[in-house]
């Protein structure tokens, strides 16, 4: 059974990413092609990616149930999926641990098996593939990140600031109060996850490649 023990590094401190990696709907928003169905049974959430081979299509369904432990920032995860046509089938467990203070890292470790005709490109190439897809998760969410981090900026305060260059009497205090707009700004809710774009095979197994072959340059170094 081909194991996978990766680590990724997000620019942001844990204690924002790990809100956003316990929400199920904001993690498939960052994996490039998913989709999260929003019925559920406990734990256990429905989903699908969509894969782009050049023309075609390709759809995979399958399930994960996804078991939280906040104190320690961890994920253990389940999870078995099936391509459209049938032909192959997945398995996979494993855990997402979160740590670090100004930055955040990643470390996933995990299993997993693949029945049909992709089972020969999964166990040579499985774990790089593994490796190209988390760095484009972790390169998503740290782009949400910061779209949060400019949505929920003060405006600017231009007219705070002529507010409080106006002249006051001698024992007139002038109060500041911020213009409607600014606050409203403040007030905003945060916009809802902007799905990331598709999956495109092409691209995954190039990135795939590339970690490959810098693997084999490592061993040989």
């Amino acid at each position: 059974m081909p194991t996978i023990s990766e680590t990724t590094t997000i620019p942001s401190p844990v204690s924002e990413v790990w809100p956003l990696l316990s929400d199920p709907a904001l993690v498939a928003a960052c994996i490039p092609g998913a989709t999260l169905l929003p019925e559920r049974e406990g734990d256990a959430w429905k989903g699908s990616i969509r894969v782009k081979f050049g023309p075609t299509v390709a759809v995979f369904k399958g399930e994960a149930t996804l078991t939280y432990d906040h104190t320690a920032k961890t994920c253990t995860i389940a999870g078995r999926g099936i391509d459209g046509r049938g032909a192959s089938r997945a398995l996979a467990n494993g855990m997402v641990a979160a740590s670090g203070q100004d930055t955040t890292t990643l470390k996933v470790d995990g299993e997993y098996t693949v029945s049909g005709p992709l089972e020969t490109f999964a166990n040579a190439g499985g774990v790089h593939v593994a490796r190209a897809l988390l760095a484009e998760f972790s390169a998503n969410m740290a782009k949400m990140i910061a779209e949060r981090h400019t949505v929920a900026a003060p405006a600017p305060a231009a007219a705070t600031a002529a507010a409080a260059a106006m002249p006051a009497g001698p024992d007139e205090v002038t109060t500041i109060v911020p213009p409607p707009a600014a606050a409203a700004q403040r007030a905003a809710p945060l916009p809802p996850p902007i799905a990331a774009a598709e999956l495109s095979a092409t691209k995954l197994i190039w990135a795939a490649f590339i970690s490959w072959l810098r693997s084999l340059l490592g061993k040989r170094t």
